[in-house]
């Protein structure tokens, strides 16, 4: 009885493991069907058993489509049949995707992030008024809270002003506005309300589990 077991480490390797060994072998089965009608019977009765095994993707688009390709994938490609869909090719399968380039970019205040001259590219195609004027106040304070978060030193708004004229490419200008920017500490008291909250309830969790381990239990 033991010289009929089989291991895994030993059997044929399953190339769609999600549908079991008994799917593989019936692929198999239908390879050695000799005339095209029985292998057509065969695939067909593999399909319907392939979508009973995934009932909540039957009202996907094209979800019989995407069965055809595996039946041919777990089938090595070697079943002819005929199929309702155009049959992939194992070249196709096996070629390797293009490299997906990931965007380069390199600011010269890196600490501003990407985002901001995105702002800064919106801000530029607005109409003048007051709404584009109050935008780029909140892109300078913005800006500001960036800076104080990579220099913990406070900065001056002329600073801000003058990287925000460079970055726009001289098209937003405040460094003749009578306007202050928000000063540093209104700007970093929303991150400190959080942390010290944050902070609290963990004392607070823990003193309760503290006392619950106390706690006699009968």
């Amino acid at each position: 009885m033991t010289d009929n077991l089989e291991y895994n480490t030993e059997r044929e390797h399953l190339i769609i493991p999600e549908y079991g060994r008994h799917m593989q072998k019936m692929i198999n089965h239908a390879k050695t069907q000799e005339t095209k009608e029985e292998r057509n019977k065969v695939a067909k009765a593999i399909i319907s058993v392939m979508g009973n095994m995934q009932p909540h993707l039957r009202d996907v688009p094209d979800f019989q489509h995407k069965l055809w390709d595996q039946l041919f994938i777990m089938a090595n490609f070697e079943l002819d049949v005929d199929s309702p869909y155009e049959k992939p090719t194992k070249e196709v399968f096996e070629e390797r995707p293009a490299p997906l380039h990931y965007p380069q970019n390199f600011p010269k205040y890196r600490f501003y992030g990407n985002n901001i001259k995105t702002m800064i590219d919106v801000a530029n195609t607005w109409e003048e008024g007051e709404l584009k004027e109050a935008l780029k106040f909140t892109i300078a304070n913005h800006m500001k809270k960036c800076f104080l978060n990579w220099n913990k030193d406070t900065v001056q708004d002329a600073v801000i002003f003058n990287h925000l004229y460079e970055l726009s490419n001289g098209k937003i200008d405040l460094k003749g506005t009578d306007e202050d920017l928000s000063n540093a500490a209104s700007l970093l008291r929303t991150r400190g309300k959080y942390s010290s909250k944050s902070t609290a309830s963990k004392k607070t969790y823990q003193k309760k589990s503290t006392n619950n381990r106390q706690r006699k239990r009968y």
